[in-house]
This record gives C-alpha cells, sequence and structure tokens, in this order.
C-alpha cells in the first residue's frame, strides 16, 4: 500500500502482553484497504487471532493506536465499532428463529420493523437461504448454521466484517465450498474483510494478501502466488504449501545464484537471504518444480536419487525419494498418459532450474 495514512483499517506500533512481561503481538504496523479480503495464516500462538481481537475490540492493545476508515477506534468499544463478526461455533442464539437471529443486530442498532424484514429477506437470499427464516438454528446443517452467522455479519451493512476461524467446524467437502461462497459474496458486496485461519489452503484460496505471523511478528505480507512462488522466509517457506528442505553451506555467489554445498554435492540457487560465503542456508523446492528423468533441457541442478515410496493422489502421483543424503525429498509427478510406471528402490534422475530453487535463512 503506497500510503498508510489512507488505509482503511490500520495498525500502528501495536503490541500486546497479556502478563506485562511476554509480547503475543510485537510492534504490529499494517495497512489494510478498503474493500480488501486480508487474511492472518499462523501456527497457533502466532498472534494472528489476538490481532483480530483487538480490532473487534475484545482485547486491548498494549501499545500503539487502531485506526478504522479514519478514526482512532482503540478505545472505542466494541458495539460502536460497526463491525460484523463471524465465529467458528457460530454463536447463533438457539432459542431465536433465523429471521430473529438476524434481526437482532438490526434491532439493537434502531432499525425500523418494515426495513428490517426487508434486510433480513435480502440476507437470507444473498446466503442462498430463502424459506429457512422460521427455523431454529438446531434444525439446520453445520453449513447452513455458518450461512446464517455469515448473514448475521452483513445484515447491518458493516463498514469492515473480521471472521475468526470461521469454516473450522465443517467437514473437507463443505468447507471447501464455502470459501468459494464466501470469496464470491466479499466480490459482490465489496465490503473489507479480516479473516482470521492456520489454513493455509483457506488464506490462499480467498485472499486478495495474506499477513503470515509467527512469534507475534508478521512474517511475510503479499498476495496468495507471491507468497508462494516468492517466500522471503524459511518459515513461509515451509508453511505455505509443501516444500523440500536442503540445508547446505554456502560456497560462492555469482550474481542473483549462489552456490551451495548439501551432502558433499554442489546445488545451484537462487540467492535470497543465504549470507555470505561460508553462511549456512536452507534450500527451499517446491516438489511439483522437480523433474524425474529429463529427457532433454538445460538444467542447472541433476542428481541420482533412489524411490523410496509412491502414493497415488488422482491427478498426480506423490514420489518421496532419498536424494543428497535426505530420504524426505519429494517430487509431484502429474498423472498423464504414458507415464512410466516406478516402483520403490529404483533409480531415478531429479534435476530443476536454479531459479525455481531459493537459498533462505538457515530456518
Amino acid at each position: 500500500m503506497s500510503d498508510a495514512e489512507q488505509a482503511f483499517v490500520r495498525f500502528a506500533n501495536v503490541q500486546k502482553s497479556y502478563d506485562g512481561e511476554t509480547l503475543v503481538v510485537k510492534n504490529l504496523n499494517l495497512a489494510i484497504a478498503r474493500r480488501e479480503f486480508l487474511t492472518m495464516l499462523g501456527p497457533s500462538g502466532s498472534g494472528k487471532t489476538t490481532c483480530l481481537m483487538m480490532l473487534a475490540g475484545f482485547e486491548t492493545a498494549t501499545q500503539g493506536e487502531i485506526v478504522l476508515d479514519g478514526r482512532s477506534i482503540t478505545n472505542v468499544p466494541p458495539h460502536r465499532r460497526d463491525i460484523g463478526m463471524v465465529f467458528q461455533n457460530y454463536a447463533l442464539f438457539p432459542h431465536m428463529t433465523v429471521a430473529e437471529n438476524l434481526a437482532f443486530p438490526l434491532q439493537v442498532r434502531r432499525v425500523g420493523k418494515a426495513e428490517a424484514e426487508e434486510r433480513v429477506k435480502k440476507a437470507l437470499s444473498m446466503v442462498r437461504l430463502d424459506g429457512f427464516g422460521q427455523r431454529r438454528p438446531a434444525q439446520l446443517s453445520g453449513g447452513q448454521q455458518q450461512r446464517v452467522a455469515l448473514a448475521r455479519a452483513l445484515v447491518f451493512e458493516p463498514k469492515l466484517v473480521l471472521m475468526d476461524e470461521p469454516l473450522g467446524a465443517l467437514d473437507k467437502q463443505l468447507r471447501e465450498s464455502m470459501q468459494y461462497e464466501i470469496k464470491h459474496l466479499h466480490e459482490r458486496l465489496g465490503v473489507t474483510v479480516v479473516y482470521v485461519t492456520h489454513d493455509q489452503g483457506e488464506a490462499l484460496t480467498m485472499s486478495d494478501r495474506v499477513a503470515v505471523f509467527n512469534d507475534g511478528v508478521i512474517q511475510q505480507l503479499a498476495p496468495p502466488d507471491e507468497l508462494y512462488e516468492h517466500p522471503e522466509n524459511a518459515f513461509v517457506a515451509q508453511f505455505i504449501g509443501e516444500n523440500n528442505r536442503l540445508r547446505g553451506l554456502v560456497r560462492s555467489q555469482d550474481g542473483r545464484f549462489c552456490a551451495v554445498e548439501v551432502a558433499g554435492q554442489t546445488v545451484h540457487a537462487l540467492s535470497v537471504a543465504a549470507g555470505g560465503q561460508g553462511s549456512s542456508t536452507c534450500l527451499s523446492l517446491r516438489p511439483e518444480r522437480a523433474v524425474l528423468d529429463p529427457v532433454d533441457g538445460d538444467w542447472a541442478n541433476r542428481f541420482e536419487a533412489r524411490v523410496e515410496e509412491l502414493i497415488y493422489h488422482g491427478d498426480h502421483i506423490r514420489t518421496r525419494l532419498s536424494l543428497l543424503g535426505h530420504e524426505d525429498f519429494v517430487v509431484k509427478v502429474p498423472n498423464r498418459p504414458g507415464l512410466t510406471p516406478l516402483s520403490p528402490g529404483a533409480a531415478v534422475t531429479v534435476a530443476w532450474r536454479a531459479e525455481d530453487c531459493r537459498a533462505l535463512d538457515a530456518g
């Protein structure tokens, strides 16, 4: 973002400590654009949910300022922030009908009865639950309850919607379906969304940008494709998608590239955060970027390997190899007509380009 002052949501030097000693969030500076879908992604305890709770007003920042639409909300109570919230456990009122659940935030804001009924009807249609208004939450499936929770967060037309692991309780197929529904709703409504998850697949599927958290710090903030293709450090490379890690020592640097000694052999890689000659580094290579038994091509890296395991995944064969002293090197082989069958113990050649292999910090 070119001008943080114009950001729709802004965290400025925000810190959070629960005990006065340990910082859960460390000096967070983050600008979120209007109508953006930003995901806070990270492992448990990384600080992402605490950031969301501070934005919602359920937690207070120990230090720093949070700004929404040009106004500091650091000391504004939650009910006056005009923010919609969707939780993992839905948080629906069991004694109310679906329509009554949706009408509740409108009643709190003193919206007239006729207008409230119209908004509830519109919100139900928006999440494809027309005709469900008189049912109670217990009469709905998990996916339907989550749609109601989403509609309730949107029915009063908030400036901002926060979602805290909203799909965590759903089964895999329904979770993936809901990802697309939320993404399409966001695109259609143009509302700003801040989404928290530990599921990298959700983050890559739904987001305009992803902030990867670890130990209270944003490790990298970028669009999903940039995070996956161009991780800036070993943590991001390992956390986003499947990744082959090869540890070694930098032997030489040549412009953008470096030569790294791994198990007595030389691997050529893109020098991203490798350090100088003699430094320890962690090489990152995505499993789909390596090729088995290449027929031709100018490959900077070509090594002998042994097949350890083959796992069928439908569209590809996950092939685990022993290579360069590692027994967990993975190559994803596309499942296509004419594919030469392999078996455990087979000797193969593995090749990859230097620009697909990133020399990062030691990790």
